[in-house]
């Protein structure tokens, strides 16, 4: 079974895990924090196919069928944010590799170094920002999906809680060395707001799942 897209063809669950325990810098935590989210997002999506075509849920019908599009979108971007990831250091390699012999060399250098630093932030950030939109796909199905299976809807926010906790990890590495204050700034109140969103609808799926 293939877990990352048509951009890495054949790529297997335990050829990733090979990968991952191996040495090589990529794949590494941020696109974890993305198959997090992924398999959030499946098992939003099975449980809107456990709940489709049942007549106990009828009413909930299209409500599914329009939650189950969503949440299929999002396993196809979290599985894309996992080699947005794997990809997202190059620039900064990159830039590391310039000249320094001269100071216009070293302005060009810590130029491209800035630049690079904020582009490795940004897919962590836009994986965080998916994994929150599966935790709310996930609570939105509270009462309105199969009850039989409702503890995976915590499973579900559990895995994209996962996900946005590593997320960021990796976006306050990339913080460290940028040196544009006002994006840093932003981004310390992006982090705090989508924890604080994040802790909020785990605690409610928590209280409603029983």
């Amino acid at each position: 079974m293939s877990i990352v897209n048509e951009h890495i063809p054949g790529v297997t669950i335990g050829k990733f895990l090979q990968e991952l325990g191996s040495s090589a810098p990529a794949p590494g935590g941020g696109s974890t924090a993305a198959l997090s989210g992924a398999m959030g997002a499946a098992l939003v999506s099975m449980l809107c196919n456990l709940t489709i075509g049942r007549e106990k849920y009828s009413q909930y019908e299209a409500f599914n069928t329009e939650t189950r599009k969503k949440s299929d979108s999002l396993i196809h971007e979290l599985t894309e944010c996992i080699t947005k990831d794997m990809t997202s250091y190059d620039s900064v390699i990159a830039a590391l590799k310039l000249p320094k012999d001269t100071e216009e060399e070293k302005q060009l250098r810590s130029e491209k170094l800035q630049e690079a630093y904020k582009s490795a932030a940004s897919a962590p950030i836009e994986t965080a920002e998916k994994c929150l939109e599966v935790m709310q796909l996930a609570y939105s199905l509270v009462g309105k999906s199969n009850k039989t299976a409702e503890c995976d809807l915590l499973a579900a926010a559990l895995n994209a809680n996962s996900g946005i906790a590593i997320a960021i990890v990796n976006v306050k590495i990339n913080l460290v060395s940028i040196k544009d204050s006002d994006y840093v700034g932003k981004i310390c109140y992006w982090v705090d707001r989508i924890m604080r969103e994040a802790s909020e609808i785990l605690k409610k799926i928590r209280e409603a799942v029983k």
